[in-house]
Parts: structure tokens; sequence; C-alpha cells
């Protein structure tokens, strides 16, 4: 029984430095993510410079980081029977997390995803995501015995861009286990603007657990400012943990409201990955049943290891670095 199963794209990341000029170049918006066919992806692919290419997916990796910390974790997606399919299955596993990806057959026409991250100097991420066969994720592909065996179920909302994947989702809410809580991020504010009736919906009436950031908070509630922001999460339902970057971040549940700092480092190297390990930290931190600030200092600790360097899975043991600051 994992403390957390994590649902959502399996994705081979390929990461590199580039300067704003490039994204200029490319047409790129800086900060988002963009959904691109197969062609788009050779040719960013081309483009870019050296790099490095690891494992990665926003829930996969946020699975990683709850192992990391001492948890167990789960992690639901689809890869193809192919080299990076493989290669992701193997990296999952050996980080410790639990491994339900149904692998298609080798013959299928879509590839493992991909997402191709450019890093400019700012440390700020632009992610160009090939899904692949990650978006074939379907109702078949959800075991209910396994949804129901967490005491967490997170899912990302990049799912619902796809009409089978939201299926899915449906199916894995209704398996969710009495008094288990179910977790969703909002994933990126274009994603919001995508999905900005089904997502208000999902936030009101079925999300005990709501991730979010500044941009992606304000667009969900269609104010101008933060502080508005917040004072309509005041009113949802369940618990809610707002980021804000170097400003840290915001934890709500039931009016109360509590703000926590950033955890401090040197240099911001690389911001992949930043909220997929605040969510490890407070789904942890929920798990073994910690109280909110403690949980939001848990994902300011998580997030503050992964933006020090690339790539968005721990370098270090989130556990040891949890223990030296006297966290649980």
């Amino acid at each position: 029984m994992p403390d957390v199963l994590t649902i959502g794209n399996a994705l081979v990341d390929v990461l590199d430095h580039e300067d704003d000029d490039f994204l200029a170049a490319h047409d790129l918006v800086k900060g988002s993510m963009h959904l691109i066919d197969h062609a788009r992806a050779e040719e960013l692919y081309e483009s870019m410079g050296p790099g490095i290419e690891v494992s990665g997916g926003c829930a996969a990796n946020t699975a990683a980081g709850v192992v990391s910390f001492g948890g167990t974790a789960a992690f639901l997606g689809k890869v193809r029977d192919d080299q990076l399919g493989h290669v992701y299955q193997h990296d999952l596993s050996s980080a410790g997390v639990a491994v339900d990806i149904p692998m298609a057959p080798a013959d299928h026409p879509e590839p493992t995803g991909r997402c191709l991250i450019m890093v400019t100097p700012d440390g700020e991420r632009t992610l160009n995501t090939h899904l692949g066969i990650a978006a074939h994720v379907s109702v078949d592909d959800v075991d209910p015995a396994v949804v129901a065996s967490a005491g967490l179920v997170y899912v990302e909302g990049y799912l619902w861009d796809m009409e089978s994947t939201k299926d899915a989702i449906r199916k894995a809410l209704d398996a969710t286990a009495p008094g288990a809580r179910f977790a969703f991020t909002l994933s990126d504010s274009f994603c919001v603007d995508r999905h900005h009736a089904e997502f208000v919906e999902l936030a009101e009436e079925r999300i005990d657990v709501l991730f979010a950031n500044e941009a992606e908070i304000t667009r969900l509630y269609e104010v101008d400012t933060f502080d508005q922001a917040i004072e309509r999460v005041r009113r949802r339902r369940g618990i809610s943990f707002v980021t804000c970057s170097e400003k840290g971040s915001v934890v709500v549940e039931n009016g109360d409201t509590h703000a926590v700092e950033a955890h401090p480092v040197e240099r911001v190297v690389d911001a992949t990955g930043a909220g997929d390990l605040y969510a490890a930290g407070a789904l942890y931190g929920l798990s073994i049943g910690a109280d909110l600030p403690t949980c939001a200092q848990l994902g300011s600790l998580a997030a503050a290891e992964i933006i020090s360097h690339l790539g968005a899975r721990p370098q270090v043991s989130l556990r040891e670095l949890a223990d030296a600051a006297g966290l649980p």
C-alpha cells in the first residue's frame, strides 16, 4: 500500500541551456509548456545544444521525491516497448518507486513521450512536450485496486489535455478509497486556460488537496491579484498549497491561512521540477500526519534542492536534508 499513488505523463526529459534569443527564434513563450507534434519535436531537438536526458514527467518526479523523503510511492503512466520506454521503467524502479506502467507494443505508431526543456540563464524553463504514447492512458490502464490501496492519489493537470485520459482520471477519482485524499496540480497557467470551467468544477467539488502557483490560481479564479485569489481559495473545500517562487508558499484549509518562507538556495540553476518536488514534500508530510506549515516546509526544502541543479529528480537524499533541517 503506497503512501502516494501519482498518475501522469511518462516522459523522458531532454534538457539543455539556451538563451532568450533561442526562444524568440523558435517562437516559444518563456516559462510555459507547449504541446507539440512529432515533426516539431524533431525540429527543436535538432536545434538544441548539448544537454542531458533523464526520465521525468511531473507526477513521476513527485513520486521519486516522496521516496527520497523515506515514504512509499507508486506511479501510473504509459510508455511504449522501445528503448526509452525500458529506460523509463528502469529509472523509476531504481529510484524505489513502484511502477505500474502499461507498455504499448513495439509496433505502436506513437513512441515513448519526451519533453524538450530549454533552461535560460535566469533558471526559468520552457517545456515542449511530445506526449506520444503517454497521451493514451485509458480507463483500461487504471486498476481500481491499485488506486484504492493508496492513502493519497495525486494527478497532474496536464492529463486533462486528452479526452481518454480525462476518463481515466474520473475512474481514479471514483476508485479512491473512503478516507483517502485526492490531490491535483493545475500544472500550468495555459493548461488552466484550456480547461478553465472543468478545473473550477474539480477544485470546488472533487479535489481534496490542490496544488497551484500564483499565475495558475489567479487564472483559475479570474482575478487580478494574488491576494484576491487567496481570498477565493479560503472558500474552497479541502487543502490548498499555493507556491510563490522565492516568496515561499501559502497553505489554506477551512479559511485558515499559513504563509511559509522559501527554503534558501544559493543559486537557481534550473527551475524544472520545482513544483513537482514541492508537491512531493507536501504529500509526504500529509502522509505522516504533519501539520500544514511543516508540510509546506518539506515542500520548500525539496524545491530548493531541485532548483540547485539541472534536472527534476533529487541528487541527494531528501531524508538527510530534512533530518539536518530538523523536519520529520
